[in-house]
């Protein structure tokens, strides 16, 4: 039996800082994580205006447009995550699952804020360690899909611990 919001491996800030972290190394795999926690009810959001997370559907669709995002982002002509869209929609990303992790721990504006916070770590620190490691291959392939499979046990990890 899984344990209870109020009995977290982790507190709900770290979390909500940590998926927020994911969610600017990828914007959609943090809201996918968290749809499928809130579908598997490891996250209470049932009566809250985030209970869409955990309808059935949700999951799925996060996870196609989470595909989309890895397939688009080794493309060359994608935009930096650092420009004013790809940033916005990580802040939006962020604060959105930090959000699900506040409603069901009764501490929503501090896990918004931990949300925010962890998408701006996520971006420009996700964005400095992609270039360290380009750097180091002497190509970018490689960076990106370390950066890819970081995200995903990062979401991974932190949709256990709720």
């Amino acid at each position: 039996m899984r344990a209870q919001m109020g009995d977290l491996l982790m507190p709900p800030l770290a979390l909500a800082l940590l998926i927020g972290i994911v969610a600017g190394m990828r914007s959609m795999t943090a809201p996918t994580a968290i749809a499928w926690a809130a579908a598997a009810g490891w996250l209470p959001l049932g009566g809250t205006w985030l209970a869409w997370l955990g309808w059935w559907g949700t999951p799925w669709i996060f996870t196609v447009l989470a595909i989309g995002e890895y397939v688009a982002d080794k493309l060359p002509t994608t935009p930096s995550r650092k420009s004013p869209p790809g940033f916005i929609a990580r802040l939006i990303s962020g604060a959105l699952c930090g959000a699900a992790i506040g409603l069901a721990a009764s501490s929503l504006p501090l896990c918004i804020a931990a949300g925010v916070l962890g998408a701006v770590i996520g971006t420009f620190g996700g964005h400095a360690a992609r270039m360290a490691l380009s750097r180091a291959f002497g190509t970018d392939l490689p960076a990106a899909l370390i950066e890819d499979l970081a995200a995903i046990g990062i979401a991974a990890f932190a949709a256990a611990s709720l």
